[in-house]
């Protein structure tokens, strides 16, 4: 990479069992020149509200509108997360380039099935693949260990 530092805003879906995880992903991508703006949610920043609409609309989507790029955590209970489907799928509806990012050791989990049906790229947890992904439009999907897997391609809509 060179000398300046890019600066992205993203939203990263995940499952607050993994809070810990995304300072060393945001870390990993300083380390490659990426200077991330992070809208997710994350415990001890979370509100009181109760109503899944509310959250939804009014918290929630003005983030991901916010961003330009939405990565997906990717761990063992993230596929069956709503929340970080619907996440995905709005991400999708506003044209947002999505990306999978392979949490350490999840190499035999099962990704969310909007990330199959809508995401732009999945790779493993490699700083340099993933600045790669986040700054340039070419699909990349790749297992954890990094071996290439079929491309998918996705229709953006225009809503």
């Amino acid at each position: 990479m060179g000398n300046t530092m890019v600066e992205k805003n993203i939203f990263i879906s995940h499952i607050h069992e993994n809070d810990e995880k995304l300072e060393p992903l945001q870390k990993l991508l300083s380390k490659y020149e990426l200077d991330t703006k992070d809208s997710s949610i994350r415990s001890g920043k979370e509100n009181k509200a109760k109503d899944e609409n509310y959250i939804k609309y009014t918290i929630l989507a003005p983030r991901i509108r916010w961003a330009s790029t939405m990565i997906v955590y990717i761990s063992e209970d993230t596929k069956d997360s709503e929340w970080v489907n619907w996440e995905i799928e709005l991400a999708y509806k506003l044209g947002k380039r999505i990306i999978g990012v392979w949490g350490h050791g999840e190499a035999q989990c099962e990704i969310p099935e909007n990330l199959k049906k809508y995401g732009d790229a999945l790779i493993p947890m490699h700083g340099e693949e993933i600045v790669n992904a986040v700054l340039h439009k070419s699909p990349i999907w790749r297992e954890p260990c990094g071996k290439n897997i079929p491309n998918h391609t996705i229709t953006r809509a225009n809503c």
